[in-house]
Order: structure tokens, then sequence, then C-alpha cells
């Protein structure tokens, strides 16, 4: 494979997208280049529909931010894999060149296995997870986030949050 971005460096693999390496990210920023770039050559895309169309394939448990993706395309774009169409609103919509089509070709093997991954989560399973599951466990964390930057808590609101999640746990264990 050519080393223009998209290689391996060296990362531990625990399972097709541990969380464990990289700070959270299911693949490093090689693989998700090489990955938006298949997904334009799919489709034109916006930076917008690419990030929920890399969610809806991993089945909902992951979604790359703004500040991951666009800096993604800016990349594609220098290297003359990807253009910019720019539509009536200013927005951009993403599309796959000649040299970037060439690039996929030369990198099959490296797309077909994230792409197989990507299925393995897009079927519903990480980790043995079902993707419901993960889902729901993601939207559980993005609420305490959500509710605890607002402010402490305080006695009441912390005991039924608590109360809340001792009746999830006893839901769970009794499932």
């Amino acid at each position: 494979m050519e080393d223009r971005g998209f290689g391996r460096h060296g990362h531990r693999r625990h399972g097709p997208f541990s969380r464990e390496r990289r700070g959270g990210r299911p693949f490093d920023y090689g693989e998700l280049r090489l990955l938006a770039l298949a997904m334009i050559a799919e489709q034109p895309r916006h930076g917008y529909e690419l990030m929920k169309a890399i969610e809806e394939r991993m089945g909902g448990s992951y979604s790359p931010s703004p500040g991951v993706i666009y800096p993604t395309l800016a990349w594609l774009e220098d290297m003359g894999y990807a253009a910019v169409e720019t539509e009536d609103a200013g927005r951009k919509r993403y599309r796959i060149t000649a040299e970037g089509e060439a690039f996929l070709t030369a990198n099959r093997a490296a797309v077909d296995d994230l792409l197989s991954r990507l299925g393995q989560a897009e079927n519903g399973r990480r980790d043995g997870i079902p993707a419901p599951v993960l889902r729901a466990m993601q939207n559980l964390k993005l609420a305490l986030r959500l509710r605890l930057r607002r402010g402490a808590l305080d006695k009441t609101s912390a005991e039924a949050i608590a109360a809340a999640l001792d009746s999830a746990a006893q839901t769970v264990e009794r499932s």
C-alpha cells in the first residue's frame, strides 16, 4: 500500500473497532481518510452526510465529529483525491476524482478490510454487543454528561438519577 497517510501506524488492535486505541476512535486517521474516500466514491456527499453515513454503517456506535471529518475532507481535496462542488447555499459537496479512484484501486485490499470491519458493526455487533444496546449506552452516557454540565446536582435530583440507573440495572439483570 502506498504510504500517503493511509498506512497502518503500528497501533495495537484488540477487536474490529477497539476503543482502547487512539483515544476512543474506532480507527485511525488514515483509515478514516480511506473510508471517507470510499464513501464519496459511492456517491458525492456533504460533510454532514458523510458523518451520518459513517454513523449508520457503524450501527450507531460511532459518528465522527465535524472536527475530524472536515479536516479529513480538506486533506482528500489537497491530495487531489476529492473535488469540491459548491452549491447555491455555499455548501460543499465532495466527489471523487480520477486520482482518487486510482488510489482506491491501488489500495483495494485495505478498503475491503475496512469495509468488512464496518459490515460487522453494521450487522449489529461490536465486541458481541448488539447495536441497539450500544446506541442506548451511548445515549445514557451523553444524557448524564449533558446534565452534569448544567451544574451540580441537588440531593433530590441525584437520588432520582440514581433510582433510574438502579432500575435500569435491575431490568438488564432480569432480561
